[in-house]
């Protein structure tokens, strides 16, 4: 997959992209990243990538010109606008996106782009949540980390992809490992049994019992669950 990111803070990625597993799909050439920085299509001595709102208004708007000279150059790639008044991302949204053979993020700032670019250069906006931050940086490296972990060969296990929150539409279930007793606190007797089935059957009550608690929105399609240990 190669992925481009527009922003106007290209050294934002630096770091992330040379850490754990996106810095292991890379060098395994799994995923390729070009960073893009809009600066270099700005306007004027200053390379101004806003101005002022029609309308009138705070803030600024980044402006159509500059945004559509990075565009221009990326063919064949799905463009994405990364922006609070995008649809929501989800996992089935990851797992879309995770199919293409190219993707371009865009990196919003100030109070948006002008929306002759959202329109007619960009194929679909996402927001990452209800929520507004600087621009929409952190909003590329979560969908970059998204993505990436769902190209074959970078995750150890695909098992672990497979078996994951939000796969059934239900988050996981509680996890344990060694030492089974910790400072008093014990592993749920079930885990120790090796009995598979059993588990198998606290995994799922853990899952609806969790989602119900913390996800009730989820857990609207599923039965209750009766509190199990």
């Amino acid at each position: 997959m190669h992925i481009a990111v527009l922003t106007m803070f290209p050294e934002y990625f630096r770091s992330p992209l040379d850490t754990s597993l996106v810095e292991k799909a890379r060098r395994l050439e799994h995923l390729t990243v070009e960073v893009v920085d809009l600066r270099a299509y700005g306007t004027g001595p200053h390379r101004q990538l806003d101005d002022a709102p029609f309308g009138g208004g705070a803030g600024m708007v980044m402006a159509p010109g500059p945004l559509a000279e990075a565009l221009d150059p990326l063919e064949g790639t799905h463009r994405v606008l990364l922006t609070p008044a995008g649809r929501p991302l989800d996992q089935a949204t990851l797992d879309r996106l995770a199919e293409f053979e190219s993707l371009t993020l865009v990196c919003g700032r100030y109070e948006g782009v002008d929306e002759r670019i959202a329109e007619h250069f960009i194929d679909e906006e996402i927001s990452i949540g209800d929520y507004v931050l600087l621009g929409g940086e952190v909003a590329a490296l979560v969908i970059i980390e998204g993505v990436v972990r769902l190209l074959p060969g970078v995750v150890g296990n695909p098992a672990s992809i497979a078996n994951e929150s939000f796969r059934d539409g239900l988050l996981e279930e509680p996890q344990y490992t060694r030492p089974a007793e910790f400072r008093g606190l014990k592993v749920p007797e079930v885990l120790l049994s090796g009995n598979h089935q059993k588990v198998a059957e606290w995994r799922q009550r853990q899952r609806l019992r969790r989602t119900m608690q913390r996800r009730p929105d989820l857990a609207a399609d599923f039965p209750d669950s009766e509190d199990d240990d």
